[in-house]
């Protein structure tokens, strides 16, 4: 369970921007190697937390199910939230890997060239030497957008509002699939070049030092997400302080071992600089890269790595778009969002409401994102929500002590959690500013719905008595939430607060628009809090 929840899309999608960096951040170089393992230590620190709450609350469910029962509803809120940006913004990023994987194969193993114009996004066609320029323009306008990422989310949702059920066995078989792909790369790879040889291009380790590396961790953090999977199933352990640990810790070192084994071979096949100048100019997926620096005419090695990788994609897609709705069906079962959610189709019996509204907006993103922007939207959002994870197994350890644990997180209430905890936010240091910019606004626009909506209309408010109605301060607090939400998706690319006034007093206009409109929004928060203190007074 542990291995196959593990091994995903991230693994293929993610080790190009890990080693070789971007103008946001340093590369790892060889020293990707490192990488996975750091990023498997935090991820274990944090399984064993996740593993504590799962075990207290005696239902399968999510990160939001049981941070409700144990956590509140704030708390459950903001996870919830962050749920939903990790399976719509991995979602995003693992339909972009997709479509790239999908290209490399027609190509390779067909012979068909679709054209890059119609594969890839505005941000990554401006760093391809003619493609702007020969892409077809309108009004003087090029036309450039991901219409083979667009087209495979649009097929996965009429899909799943017809109906599909996950199905043990073909995840099985998708895992197997997926290892097959990968076990082919490290055979083809040592066909061609020996291990000595790829000894060579192991230096230097760390080209960019520590930084590098640490950077690293936080990019393939994404090949990790699911392995929480394995702390779900605590009720159905027989002996959960001796399984589950086990069974987590052993998932982990032998997920890391494969992909310290995959980062190794691909770190060996190409050379660190050579590997930034490919992907500073080209449009491909590193692991079909790698292989055609080595054998350019070995088209039969990259076709069969690119199936494959589109065969694993492809469940992944189906995995995300359908856990995606659950979690909006819970939380409007709640009373935190609209009961529209919650509707199910009375023919196909589908959450058919919430499927097709996050495939268009999967679909719109995926037409028009870079991945290594929604990769890192998705970490940064994935890592909050275990910090809170790891920071509410020791508040609920003082709270309520008494409850009942079938397992717990060994070593007392403060060190692995408090370790969890602290990891999860050094990898977040490590992310790009632009993620933190539009992290924090999806939590402003989540504050936003809770307070004009979820906080008078939930379950939980009407069993404590909370007025059915939005109260006027709460509506000035969450206009405030979304204008700041406005302000801070308004921020230039990649600018940090300090940079943002640099090009303010520059005259710059949209950094104009960005401050004015977090200053406005502010101002009203400061009403918000002024209104709200008064009418508690009354």
């Amino acid at each position: 369970l542990g291995i196959g929840a593990i091994i995903g899309a991230g693994i293929f999608a993610t080790v190009g921007t890990a080693a070789a960096g971007d103008a946001a951040r340093p590369g790892a170089g060889p020293s990707l190697m490192l990488s996975f393992a750091i990023t498997a230590i935090v991820c274990a620190f944090t399984a064993l937390c996740y593993a504590e709450m799962a075990a207290m609350v005696p239902i399968s469910g999510s990160a939001y199910t049981y941070s409700y029962a144990t956590l509140g509803e704030l708390v459950a809120w903001i996870i919830g939230w962050d749920l939903i940006l990790e399976y719509a913004i991995g979602n995003v990023a693992v339909a972009i890997s997709w479509a790239n994987y999908f290209r490399t194969f027609v190509h390779d193993a067909l012979g068909i060239d679709i054209p890059q114009w119609l594969s890839t996004d505005f941000r990554t066609a401006r760093k391809i030497p003619g493609l702007i320029e020969n892409a077809p323009h309108i009004l003087g306008i090029p036309i450039v957008f991901n219409l083979l990422a667009f087209g495979i989310v649009a097929l996965i949702t009429i899909v799943l509002v017809w109906g599909i059920k996950e199905s043990a066995e073909f995840n099985a078989v998708m895992v197997c699939i997926k290892i097959l792909v990968l076990l082919f790369f490290i055979t083809v790879a040592l066909y061609f070049v020996s291990p000595s040889s790829m000894a060579k291009d192991w230096y230097p380790f760390q080209p960019n030092g520590w930084a590098g590396t640490l950077a690293g961790a936080a990019v393939v953090f994404f090949a990790y997400i699911g392995f929480d999977a394995v702390s779900t199933v605590a009720e159905e352990t027989k002996n959960p302080a001796r399984d589950l640990p086990f069974g987590i810790i052993a998932s982990l070192i032998i997920c890391t071992i494969f992909y310290v084994v995959v980062a190794a071979v691909f770190t060996g096949l190409i050379p660190y600089h050579e590997l930034v100048r490919r992907l500073a100019t080209e449009q491909a997926e590193p692991l079909t890269m790698a292989l055609d620096h080595v054998a350019p005419g070995a088209r039969w090695a990259t076709g069969i790595v690119a199936f494959g990788s589109v065969v694993a994609h492809t469940a992944v897609l189906l995995v995300f778009q359908l856990g995606q709705p659950r979690i909006f069906f819970s939380m409007a079962r709640d009373g935190l969002l609209p009961p529209v959610f919650a509707k199910v189709h009375p023919r196909f019996k589908t959450p058919h409401v919430t499927t097709i509204l996050t495939g268009v907006i999967v679909g719109a993103f995926a037409a028009v994102m870079s991945i290594d922007e929604m990769v890192d939207l998705t970490n940064i959002g994935t890592l909050f929500a275990f910090v809170l994870v790891c920071i509410g197994i020791t508040i609920l350890r003082y709270k309520d002590p008494n409850r009942q644990r079938p397992f717990r997180v060994p070593l007392g209430p403060w060190l692995l959690p408090m370790l969890g905890a602290l990891s999860c936010l050094f990898l977040m240091y490590y992310l790009p500013p632009t993620s933190w910019w539009r992290f924090v606004a999806w939590l402003m626009l989540g504050l936003s719905v809770y307070l004009s909506y979820g906080y008078a209309r939930s379950e939980l408010g009407q069993k404590t008595g909370r007025p059915r109605t939005t109260e006027t301060w709460l509506s000035v607090l969450g206009i405030a939430a979304f204008v700041i939400a406005i302000g801070l998706l308004a921020m230039p690319h990649g600018a940090s607060f300090g940079e943002l006034y640099q090009e303010m007093t520059a005259g710059s206009g949209r950094s104009m628009f960005a401050l004015a409109a977090i200053t406005i929004g502010a101002v009203f928060a400061i009403i918000g809090l002024v209104l709200g203190s008064r009418s508690r007074l009354k």
